[in-house]
This record gives C-alpha cells, sequence and structure tokens, in this order.
C-alpha cells in the first residue's frame, strides 16, 4: 500500500465508518494506520470475541475510538440474537427515577468497556411529541421537555461515570417527526418556539451535564433552511452557542435522508463545512440483498475521497478539518485515559418490573406455555420491533401466531379465526405495539377480543388507552418481555400455606 498524503490522513482523522466481519478486514487496518478516527461496532461485528477485536483495533491505532449503539430496552447491539437485559428509555421515563437511569447509564458504559469500546450512542434526547413517530417511539424518555431532560442528565452521568464518552442524539430533536430518516427526509412541521422549547431543551440539558458528543439529525427545520440539520451551519452553530465544544457526530451518512440526496460523499464534505466533527458513515448491511461484498470499504472511500477532493480543490477549508481532528482526538485522549470500571449491583429486571404499567384486570394465567399473536409492525433499520424474542419470553413454549395487522391493511378475517383456533381455547396474549384508536393493530385486537372475551395485550410500544386489560412494557426487550410474564404468571404471597 502506497503512503497516504497529508491530506488522506486528515480526512480520516474524522472518518467513522463501520465495516463487515468479526475481525479486522484489510482496509481497514491499512486505514487505522493512516490515521482513522476509529470505527462503529453494529450487530455484524459482535458475537465472537469482541474484547479482542477491540484490543486488535486499538493495538493498529491506540487513538481509535470504537464507538456502539447501546440504548437498552429496544436497541442493542450487545445482545441482538437475545433481547437487551437492560430497560429502554420509555421504561425508565415511566418509572420516573433518576437514580434508576443513571444507574442504567453507569450499566450500560459498564458493559460496553468490558468489550473495549469508547463511546456510547446514546442516550436518546428526543422528545417524542407525535407518536406517530416510527423511527423514535419507546427510544424517547417521554412527551415532555422536562421529564426528557432529567432522565437524559442522569444517563449521560451513568454513562460517563464509566470513563466512556456518551452521545446525545439527534439535535435538534428527532420527536416531532413521522418519517424514518433511514428511508427519507423528515421535516419539524412546527414554530420555531416549539422546537426551541420543546426539544432543544434536553440538549442542554446533556450540555450542562457535561455530554462529551451529540449527533446530530437528518431532519430538516423549514425556518433554518431547506438543509437537514446535518448538514445545516445555522442549525449546528446554535449548538456551539449553547456552550457545546464536543464532538459533533454525524448519524450515518448512507442512511437514505443523505445517501439518496447529496450522497455519502456530498454529505461528508457539506457536513464537514457545517460544524460536524466526527462522519458516522453508517453500517455496510443496511443495503440489504443490494449489499456489495466490499461495501464497507466502498462507503468508506466515497467518503474518504470526496473530502480528500473537496480540501485539495479549496472546498472544503483545512482549518475547519484540523478544527473538527483536534476535538476528535481530544476526545480519545479523554476516554482511552479512563482506568478500570468498577463493577456495581444492577437488577434489570427489578427496574423493568417497577416500570410495568397494568391496566384492567389480568385474568389467572397459570405458569404454563402461553399462545401469542404477534401484531406488531415489522423491525425497521434502527428498531427491532418484531424480535422474536420477545414473544418467545411471553410464550414460555406456547404457540407464536403472526398476524399481518399494520398501517396498510387488517389482518384477514381468516387470520383472526385460525389465530383463535390455535389458542386452542387457553391462555393467550395479544403482542402489539401501537394501539392507539384508529390504527390497524387496534381494530385487529378488538375483534380478536370479541372471539376471545379478557384477551390481554402486552403492548411493547408507546402507552395508549385501551379498554381491555392491558400490560403496557414499553419495550421489544428480553427484560420487559420477562416482567409482562411475570406480571401474568405471579407467585402467591408467603404467608399461611404459601411455599416457595
Amino acid at each position: 500500500m502506497a503512503e497516504p498524503d497529508e491530506l488522506e490522513r486528515l480526512a480520516n482523522s474524522v472518518l467513522w465508518p463501520g465495516f463487515l466481519g468479526r475481525e479486522v478486514p484489510g482496509w481497514l487496518a491499512d486505514a487505522l494506520s493512516a490515521g482513522l478516527a476509529g470505527a462503529v461496532y453494529f450487530a455484524q461485528n459482535l458475537g465472537g470475541d469482541t474484547a479482542a477485536l477491540s484490543a486488535r483495533i486499538h493495538a493498529i491505532a491506540p487513538h481509535a475510538l470504537i464507538g456502539i449503539d447501546e440504548e437498552g430496552g429496544s436497541v442493542t447491539r450487545l445482545e441482538t440474537t437475545t433481547g437487551s437485559t437492560l430497560p429502554g428509555a420509555a421504561e425508565l421515563g415511566a418509572l420516573d427515577d433518576v437514580e434508576a437511569t443513571r444507574a442504567t447509564g453507569y450499566e450500560i458504559g459498564r458493559r460496553v468497556d468490558a468489550i473495549g469500546a469508547d463511546v456510547v450512542l446514546a442516550p436518546v434526547a428526543d422528545v417524542n411529541t407525535d407518536p406517530r413517530n416510527p423511527v423514535i417511539g419507546v427510544r424517547s424518555f417521554g412527551s415532555t421537555q422536562q421529564l426528557v431532560s432529567r432522565h437524559v442528565a442522569a444517563a449521560v452521568e451513568g454513562i460517563q461515570g464509566t470513563g466512556l464518552a456518551a452521545c446525545a442524539k439527534h439535535y435538534p430533536g428527532h420527536g416531532d417527526t413521522h418519517v424514518d430518516s433511514h428511508h427519507g427526509l423528515p421535516s419539524l412541521e412546527i414554530g420555531q418556539d416549539e422546537i426551541e422549547r420543546v426539544h432543544l431543551p434536553p440538549f442542554t440539558a446533556a450540555v450542562r451535564a457535561g455530554v462529551r458528543a451529540i449527533m446530530t439529525a437528518h431532519i430538516r427545520a423549514p425556518q433554518w433552511g431547506r438543509d437537514p440539520a446535518t448538514l445545516n451551519p445555522a442549525v449546528l452553530a446554535r449548538l456551539r452557542d449553547a456552550g457545546f465544544d464536543g464532538v459533533i457526530i454525524t448519524d450515518a451518512l448512507d442512511m437514505a435522508a443523505i445517501r439518496e440526496t447529496v450522497g455519502i460523499g456530498g454529505g461528508a464534505v457539506r457536513a464537514l463545512a457545517a460544524g460536524a466533527d466526527l462522519l458516522c458513515i453508517g453500517n455496510p448491511t443496511n443495503p440489504g440483498e443490494a449489499m456489495l461484498p466490499d461495501q464497507d470499504e466502498h462507503d468508506y472511500l466515497e467518503a474518504r475521497d470526496a473530502v480528500v477532493a473537496a480540501l485539495r480543490s479549496g472546498a472544503l477549508p483545512r482549518s475547519r478539518v484540523e478544527e473538527a481532528a483536534r476535538r476528535v482526538v481530544e476526545l480519545a485522549a479523554v476516554v482511552r485515559s479512563r482506568g478500570p470500571v468498577a463493577d456495581r449491583p444492577f437488577d434489570g429486571d427489578a427496574v423493568s418490573g417497577r416500570a410495568l404499567r397494568v391496566d384492567g384486570v389480568l385474568p389467572a394465567f397459570a405458569d404454563a406455555p402461553t399462545a401469542v399473536l404477534d401484531l406488531r409492525r415489522a423491525s425497521s433499520l434502527a428498531v427491532d420491533s418484531a424480535a422474536a424474542h420477545v414473544a418467545q419470553a411471553l410464550a414460555a413454549g406456547g404457540e407464536i401466531i403472526r398476524l399481518h395487522a399494520d398501517d396498510a391493511s387488517d389482518a384477514s378475517e381468516a387470520e383472526i379465526t385460525a389465530a383463535v383456533d390455535a389458542t386452542g381455547n387457553g391462555q393467550a396474549v395479544a403482542l402489539v405495539d401501537r394501539i392507539d384508536p384508529g390504527t390497524a393493530q387496534r381494530a385487529v385486537l378488538d375483534h380478536l377480543r370479541v372471539r376471545l372475551p379478557g384477551l390481554v395485550a402486552v403492548n411493547v410500544g408507546l402507552a395508549a388507552d385501551d379498554p381491555g386489560p392491558t400490560i403496557t412494557a414499553s419495550a421489544a426487550s428480553l427484560v420487559a418481555a420477562r416482567a409482562a410474564r411475570r406480571a401474568l404468571t405471579p407467585r402467591p404471597a408467603l404467608g399461611a400455606g404459601s411455599a416457595r
């Protein structure tokens, strides 16, 4: 490999790609040796000896930052195959115990430290004010700025109490959108006053808590111009004016909001020019069947070559990239100098149990196999809403019947009849994640309850008014599903005639 020139090294210093596999590929090793800022782990990188993988990356480049999306609840990388054993943001917001949130943040940091990573891409600081939101939802602590602000601050303090960096996201707030930026470019169709009053305060709280990084959102705020926040100097300047001097990280540049508008390369150049410091290139598996065998290297080179070309032509000021690189180096120096992280007692099952909401009178379930009628939406690139482990934990060996109730069409009468027959008139639950009035899931749930009176709904989405017995778990996670299962099959209280 030819020696990289000075501009390639400078471009590398602000790039943060994903990669394929559980070992360091050759192109990544070369890029790390040539000054690459680090790498971001996604699910396909985990499952082997991740601590050894991290050690290899740091052996090649001691300065390298390794990041990971580990929010707890519905979003996990460390426990993708089994489901998270950490409470999610909506659970913690419903509980509204900031000490529980701080302890959860610390446990997230401890687990991420154990695999050798450095940056936790959490907490979510978005205020979820649009219940239709397809990408935030239960990833948010709640729907009011006061609630979200105090829990964001506690989560930042918990994560960074381990010496790692937290990254609050997605500035200036992705909570009032009904388009997923993985698939399109959302707009905040609200006034400037509402953005400042409702959506910015949690980021201010994160800054005051000392957050070391903040991630941008690929969303447009029309009053600030046509460009999405990631590419908008007016938006990112507001973050600096609010007193934040840490690292501004972009959301993934391979998301459709960027990739299908200005492209990864164009997005990289424009994000740096707008004031971003570290460019998350994205998950190379996101194209699905269209993924190239070398998608990881392809995306990295598209970003690097565009930045180098812009530096050479003068379209991108060298001083701007040097400023970004300085912030990244300073962050790396802080997190890579951390000491050992102490273990602290943490009981995720207890926290999720306390956060559980039960409406109506639950029927008496035996601790036996249970039929699960799964009405949930399909998983998205961000959230594994339809994760199988949730249904499996609730079923405890019982049959799982998938019903296709989504925004496009209700489950057919034949599907419903077959599902009812499959329960064998035994105990059953409906597993849902969106049952507000007018939704397809609510319509199917109501229909099922005519056929199965007293059917319990287990809601792993946002809380909603529901006339039947409902357990709101607020996360598609293993720990939330276990809490719901315990609520369905309570043990008798200790006392006369009872035994453990």
